[in-house]
């Protein structure tokens, strides 16, 4: 009987310090802004909160706010409203569309953004060593000298067309590098404009036979048209590339990409600073420093293209 007391008095104690336990308020609030529901956003999403953990921001102490626009650019604008008036001690644009609308609505309080292209071209920052504002990030951009060099090796052909959508900044940013690129590696670059997701089927039946590869640049659209874009470039013969990783998962034939967790944990480590009480301005934007091939053999066997061995070697992943 007295055991029963005793441990009831200790259950009892131990509920009221419980109970009494104050609730830990949050020392910093984060809100992260998705552009779309890309794989690429969610994996650095991911990233970016564990390189933050390991710099000993994470719940409760740090408050997180994820939003997700859709793609919507009425959304994206919405949501960067909000953010500015919301208190937040740094905001955390994924994906171009979405940082450039952080950056316009945003000027007083630090924003570090992941998975843009070019911030510069797509006027985020003045520069990358210093961005001049209250910005500060890091770049999903890879090496399109790369990518021109695996389709060198996989068509002698001299006509390359490119897939972008207007107004998309991350998409005219690859648009203007390879058009510009296009004449070193003896290509005649060609723009096609997919405006919308109804645009694919008659802008690859123009490409038909006047192209001989394309490359998908990392605009909703054609994240959206991937699988399509696909099978109809592999019907007509068509090389596919892209500099999206995602991209070569629903079937692009090659990628030189960027690991999409990486660019947030380098994102993560930019924004612990920033939290510590760095200005955005002080920290330079940083792009990783290696990009990788990605090879789709499912697509090339669909397309009839041979990939050469030395390519297969090169590559750092591949779908077969």
């Amino acid at each position: 009987m007295r055991i029963g007391i005793r441990s009831g008095v200790v259950m009892a104690v131990m509920l009221a310090a419980i109970v009494a336990r104050p609730v830990v308020a949050a020392e910093k609030r984060v809100a992260i802004l998705l552009w779309n529901s890309q794989p690429r956003y969610e994996q650095c999403r991911q990233g970016l909160l564990e390189a933050l953990k390991a710099e000993g921001f994470k719940e409760p102490e740090t408050a997180f706010v994820v939003e997700q626009a859709n793609g919507s650019r009425t959304a994206v604008r919405e949501i960067a409203h909000r953010f500015s008036e919301g208190h937040m001690d740094l905001v955390v644009p994924i994906g171009t569309s979405a940082a450039a609308a952080v950056a316009e609505e945003i000027k007083d309080v630090p924003v570090v953004f992941a998975m843009v292209f070019d911030p510069v071209a797509s006027g985020i920052a003045h520069d990358w060593s210093s961005s001049g504002n209250n910005t500060t990030g890091a770049s999903s951009k890879t090496s399109t000298p790369k990518l021109l060099d695996a389709l060198r090796q996989l068509t002698t052909g001299k006509k390359l067309g490119v897939l972008y959508t207007p107004g998309e900044k991350n998409s005219e940013a690859q648009l203007r590098e390879l058009l510009a690129l296009g004449k070193e590696y003896e290509l005649e670059a060609v723009s096609l404009l997919l405006a919308s997701r109804v645009d694919v089927v008659p802008t690859l039946a123009r490409a038909t036979g006047a192209v001989d590869a394309i490359v998908l640049t990392g605009s909703s659209v054609v994240g959206d048209m991937v699988g399509q874009i696909v099978a109809l470039a592999s019907k007509a013969r068509i090389i596919t590339a892209t500099q999206s990783d995602d991209h070569v998962d629903k079937g692009v034939l090659v990628g030189v990409t960027v690991n999409p967790t990486a660019v947030g944990r380098l994102a993560g480590e930019k924004a612990a600073k920033v939290l510590r009480g760095a200005r955005p301005a002080s920290i330079p934007i940083e792009a990783l420093k290696t990009s990788e091939i990605v090879l789709n053999l499912k697509t090339a066997k669909a397309t009839g293209i041979e990939v050469p061995a030395a390519l297969r070697k090169a590559a750092a992943r591949v779908i077969e």
